[in-house]
């Protein structure tokens, strides 16, 4: 049993992992800087933070020694467990800024979302390897709808804008990565038109509207609104070449950035550690989507190979839009860092994201 464990981690991208472990430090470097600007420091979330990596690397760890294909045969399972947390949470759970979408367990909060991303990544590819070689009828793209929308309108009704939308880009990247007859791409992209529009009127939330509006235009509500991506904005132009320093950035230590530990962690690596800092951290991400291209090229299979570019997307989209919203050019939804951020249960998700796709390279 040993020799075999011994035998998995030779295979085992220790490259990938050192990418994922240098990202992870350094948001611990952010959080704890965050901290300071309390009256009385608080490291707290710090604290927080090292346990949910500790778990979560263990996890990473023991998912990368299983086979992947395991989670073909328990599929179905896991798109009920899913589920159900997804509509338990709806009518059992607390309240965070106008989102019932967690459970408190113990004065922690799990977020049932962050493990419907995995399952979602592993019930799309199971479904698309099945059928990648003949993935070109209505069938096919109704059907992955389906699993897409199970998933997704629990997180609707939360509300939780953000997640739908990174679970919708998820699906829908894969599905134009299969192959699939560009009629249906235009006839999808159709519908999403229609439906944005329709949800403005039925769906959105005053807040959620104002956002937009906000995004379209910061000086609609500087103090107000545009108050947290104002502020970010400022704070990232002012770190400069080499930063203001950990500890020291006018903008985050003096709190004018709201959720600086989460939502805006971007913001306060760039005012504290300037251009070098973010090139830091993009010189990582790149690192990380290179090993991962990497390991999705020797996949053995289809199913390993929509495993590791269901993480890829899941990982490019959550990138995006943060340093998007960050920056001011993309609306604020809520959307965490990867690695980077503070939170438990999204921490511990891209960390078994990470497993998946060792898994892969282990057992290819």
């Amino acid at each position: 049993m040993f020799k075999r464990i011994i035998q998995d981690f030779q295979k085992f991208d220790w490259l990938l992992c050192l990418g994922v472990l240098l990202l992870f430090c350094l948001g611990l470097a952010a959080i704890y800087s965050v901290s300071l600007s309390q009256e009385q420091a608080d490291f707290n979330d710090f604290n927080k933070q090292i346990v949910f990596g500790v778990i979560g690397f263990l996890l990473l760890f023991i998912i990368s020694l299983i086979n992947y294909s395991s989670w073909w045969v328990h599929s179905r399972l896991i798109f009920v467990a899913i589920l159900s947390m997804l509509t338990l949470v709806l009518f059992i759970g607390t309240t965070v800024r106008g989102t019932r979408g967690w459970f408190s367990i113990g004065g922690l909060g799990l977020q049932p979302v962050e493990l419907a991303k995995v399952a979602l990544i592993i019930l799309l590819a199971k479904f698309f390897s099945n059928r990648f070689q003949r993935f070109n009828s209505s069938k096919h793209v109704i059907v992955s709808l389906g699993i897409f929308l199970a998933m997704a309108i629990p997180v609707m009704f939360q509300p939780d804008l953000g997640s739908t939308l990174i679970l919708a880009g998820c699906w829908f990247i894969l599905l134009v990565l299969t192959g699939v007859d560009k009629k249906y791409i235009v006839v999808l992209l159709i519908i999403a038109v229609v439906f944005s529009m329709l949800s403005w009127v039925l769906f959105l939330e005053d807040y959620q509207k104002e956002r937009i509006m906000v995004f379209i235009n910061p000086q609609l509500d500087p103090l107000g609104g545009g108050y947290n991506v104002s502020q970010s904005i400022i704070g990232i132009g002012s770190g400069r070449l080499w930063g203001r320093g950990l500890g020291f950035g006018s903008q985050s230590q003096l709190r004018f950035i709201p959720e600086a530990q989460t939502d805006f962690i971007f913001a306060v690596i760039a005012e504290e550690l300037g251009l070098f800092g973010v090139s830091l951290v993009l010189g990582l991400c790149g690192l990380i989507f290179y090993r991962l291209i990497k390991i999705a090229k020797q996949a053995r299979n289809d199913f390993g190979l929509f495993i590791v570019l269901g993480v890829m997307v899941i990982f490019f989209l959550h990138i995006m839009v943060n340093v998007g919203m960050n920056m001011g050019i993309m609306p604020v939804m809520g959307i965490s860092l990867p690695f980077l951020s503070y939170g438990g249960s999204f921490l511990i998700a891209c960390l078994i994201m990470v497993g998946l796709a060792e898994s892969v390279a282990v057992h290819r």
